[in-house]
C-alpha cells in the first residue's frame, strides 16, 4: 500500500459544483515502503470533486511521482485503490468548504449593510415627503453616528 505523506493543493477553486485541486512540485508526496517519491506535473496535476456527491470525476488524469531517476506513473482511480489518499482529500475539502462557508457570511454581512443603507435612504426620503422634520433629523443621527439598527 502506499501512504500520502503530504498533499497540500497549489491552489483550490470551485466552480460549478466542483472543487477543484491543483497540484504542484512539492506539495504532494508519497511513501512506497520505506521510500518518498515526490509528485511531478508532467501529465496531470489537478483533482476534480463533485461538492455535492464528493465524488471524483476525473480518474483517468495521471499523476506521476518521482524519486531520483524513478518513476510512478499512476492513474487517479488507482491512486485510490491502493493508498490511503482519500483521508487527506476530505480533509482539504472540509477545509475548502468551510473557508468558502466563511467567505458567504462575509458576502451576506456586506449585503446586509448595502440593504439598511438603501433603508436609511428611503426612510429619509419617506419623511422628506411627508414634511416630517423630526423624523428626518432621527434618522440622520441614527445614520450618521454608526450606521446601526436602531429603528
Amino acid at each position: 500500500m502506499l501512504l500520502v505523506q503530504l498533499m497540500k493543493p497549489f491552489y483550490t477553486k470551485h466552480e460549478a459544483g466542483r472543487i477543484k485541486l491543483v497540484f504542484a512540485y512539492q506539495y504532494f508526496s508519497i511513501r512506497k515502503e520505506d521510500e518518498l517519491f515526490h509528485f511531478i506535473p508532467v501529465e496531470g496535476k489537478e483533482i476534480i470533486v463533485n461538492a455535492t456527491t464528493l465524488q471524483v470525476e476525473n480518474l483517468s488524469e495521471v499523476f506521476v511521482f518521482q524519486k531520483g531517476n524513478r518513476f510512478i506513473r499512476l492513474p487517479l482511480y488507482q491512486l485510490l485503490l491502493v493508498s490511503d489518499i482519500h483521508i487527506h482529500l476530505l480533509s482539504i475539502i472540509e477545509a475548502t468548504n468551510n473557508d468558502s462557508v466563511s467567505t458567504s457570511i462575509e458576502g451576506a454581512e456586506e449585503i446586509i449593510q448595502q440593504l439598511e443603507q438603501e433603508n436609511y435612504d428611503r426612510m429619509i426620503d419617506y419623511s422628506l415627503l411627508h414634511r416630517n422634520e423630526a423624523l428626518f433629523h432621527e434618522i440622520q443621527e441614527i445614520k450618521n453616528t454608526d450606521g446601526g439598527c436602531h429603528l
